[in-house]
């Protein structure tokens, strides 16, 4: 009898050990981000990748003002010239999807935009698709003005520059029906990333180093023929962080030489975790925002927070990481409010009601102004 106890303890204490090393190892498998900070990037420009002659440019136009500051601001947008008259723009889409994918030494996971199907059935993808950065199916009322029935960027837009469009129905900078090309894919060495427990809500993520992860996106736009200087090659990743030194970057845009014939890219990723930073669409909202605002990294401006014209970057640490909700399709998105060109010293008249940003949630210039 003591002999049979003897051998029970035994194996209850084995047993015993074996679940507290599952869980030790499940601990070690996806540890906390203790450097975690809600962040975008822009830029610099690869002055030094600038395609050779390229037979289409993107659809462009060149402004300037005066700021507060009696410093001459000049800049490139997307679309024609909004005083111009009711002209309607449509850039092409080439929606890249990359999956991410890391081994047994950094977490054992595979996180995948195109065959991952989200809570109301769709893929990231397709979810992405349906949202109203490309579906015009909001109606975007603002202080009870109505800017019009479209997509996010092109209310926003409109808004901008409301002076001008106010009677021109007609003019809107729109994004094309995207085209997702072929799926690519990218497996992390323990060097450069790993699987962590969501810093800024639930379930775990995967980080990956931005200047490695950037590099892998000039060879793809290299392989892939569609993508010229005409069109906006997307890249999307889902509950991916990048890093540059530290955790978290949702998204960030860039160019590949000046304007007019360099080739604009944006990338954002796509976290599925309620109240999360990136949470759906809102990191590609803001990096949409950011290039439309900015294609080309270059738009200068004198501000003490931020020293290009980046749209999105002012509101990024406001509550909700500066995302509203809107529903549609049956799914709410969240969309991240963006500053109007007067937030940077440009005449406040230029934007709807004379506001600084399109939610009205900015109450002064940028510092420096």
């Amino acid at each position: 009898m003591t002999q049979r106890l003897t051998v029970a303890s035994l194996l209850a204490a084995i047993l015993a050990l074996a679940c507290a090393s599952v869980a030790l190892a499940q601990e070690a498998k996806y540890p906390d981000i203790l450097d975690a900070k809600p962040m975008f990037k822009a830029g610099p420009n690869h002055v030094e990748l600038a395609p050779s002659a390229p037979a289409t440019n993107l659809v462009q136009w060149d402004g300037s003002f005066t700021d507060l500051t009696l410093k001459k601001v000049t800049y490139t947008m997307v679309g024609t010239k909004p005083s111009l008259g009711n002209a309607s723009t449509t850039v092409p889409v080439y929606i890249i999807p990359i999956k991410m994918v890391y081994g047994a030494s950094n977490g054992n996971r595979s996180f995948d935009p195109k065959n991952h199907v989200l809570s109301n059935g769709e893929t990231v993808v397709n979810n992405i698709i349906a949202s109203p950065i490309f579906n015009p199916g909001v109606n975007f009322t603002q202080g009870g003005t109505d800017l019009g029935t479209t997509q996010y960027i092109d209310a926003f837009q409109r808004g901008n520059f409301w002076k001008f469009v106010h009677t021109y129905t007609g003019y809107h900078v729109l994004l094309g029906k995207p085209v997702v090309l072929a799926e690519r894919s990218i497996t992390v060495p323990k060097s450069l990333g790993g699987v962590f427990s969501n810093p800024f809500g639930t379930g775990v993520i995967g980080t990956y180093d931005m200047k490695a992860f950037d590099a892998k996106l000039q060879s793809y736009m290299t392989y892939f023929t569609q993508i010229n200087p005409g069109v906006l090659p997307l890249f999307i990743t889902y509950d991916i962080f990048l890093t540059s030194g530290s955790c978290c970057i949702g998204g960030y845009h860039n160019a590949n030489g000046p304007q007019p014939g360099g080739q604009t890219y944006s990338y954002a990723t796509y976290v599925d975790s309620p109240h999360s930073f990136s949470e759906d669409v809102s990191a590609l909202s803001h990096e949409i925002g950011e290039w439309m605002d900015d294609p080309f990294a270059d738009n200068f401006v004198h501000c003490q927070d931020n020293g290009l014209m980046e749209d999105g970057d002012p509101l990024e640490n406001n509550p909700n990481y500066g995302a509203f909700p809107y529903s549609l399709g049956g799914f709410t998105y969240h969309l991240q409010s963006l500053v109007f060109i007067g937030y940077f010293g440009a005449p406040k008249a230029t934007s709807v009601h004379g506001w600084y940003s399109f939610q009205h949630d900015m109450s002064h210039v940028c510092p420096g102004q």
